[in-house]
């Protein structure tokens, strides 16, 4: 139960400062402070709870996890309860502020995720799925590479976190980067409309990117038969 509940907060807050950037001072901030928010969320969670759950708070680092044979089916569906759970109380929370900020939530959003209309460059839906599939492969595949090794636990949390910021400096334009399906569902729930029916996508493809990357680090990492 330690593990969930450290998961829950974990997505919580990564959701919370995330999105929360993106959506009171994104024009302030800039691309390149909304990516620094995400990825220091990520530094900061893994050096709290990583030694308890890994610090997965993203269903597609739990689904990596899963395939590479690093966590059972049982723990599987319970931390992407626990993460969706956080990503959605990090986002009530986040929704309470801007109430009481006076701040119009239907202007500003909720750092929710979207294609056509709602990405900045006007990328499609097919344009999406890509992105979504190749900035996950790329976030998941550095996550099992610094992860197998034990010399580089030290350092595995800022890798991780400058990674995702790294992935979120191409993608918000974009998508507004998702490459975690908890992160994306939450806002799209708050917001609805457009937002929810789009939605789909960044369950979709971040999971598709990550069983990409899991598949082909573990073919590139099998030990060779002596």
């Amino acid at each position: 139960m330690k593990k969930y509940l450290c998961e829950f907060i974990g997505t919580a807050v990564l959701v919370l400062f995330g999105c929360g950037s993106a959506a009171i001072a994104g024009g302030v901030l800039g691309t390149l402070g909304i990516a620094l928010a995400f990825g220091l969320s990520i530094v900061a969670m893994a050096y709290v709870i990583g030694n308890i759950s890994g610090c997965h708070i993203n269903p597609a680092v739990s689904l990596a996890m899963l395939i590479n044979k690093k966590m059972s089916v049982k723990d599987f569906v319970c931390y992407v309860i626990a993460q969706v759970l956080g990503a959605i109380a990090g986002i009530a929370i986040l929704y309470l502020v801007m109430v009481c900020s006076n701040l119009d939530v239907a202007v500003q959003g909720l750092g929710a995720n979207g294609f056509n209309e709602l990405s900045s460059v006007g990328l499609n839906m097919v344009g999406a799925i890509i992105v979504e599939v190749v900035l996950t492969f790329v976030f998941i595949y550095t996550i099992l590479g610094v992860t197998s090794d034990d010399n580089k636990s030290s350092v595995a949390g800022i890798v991780i976190g400058l990674t995702l910021a790294f992935v979120h400096i191409m993608g918000i334009p974009l998508t507004g980067t998702s490459v975690n399906p908890a992160r994306s569902l939450a806002p799209a729930l708050f917001v609805g409309g457009e937002a929810l029916s789009q939605v789909w996508v960044f369950i979709v493809a971040p999971l598709v990117g990550s069983a990409l990357a899991a598949v082909l680090f573990k073919f590139l990492n099998k030990e060779e038969a002596k």
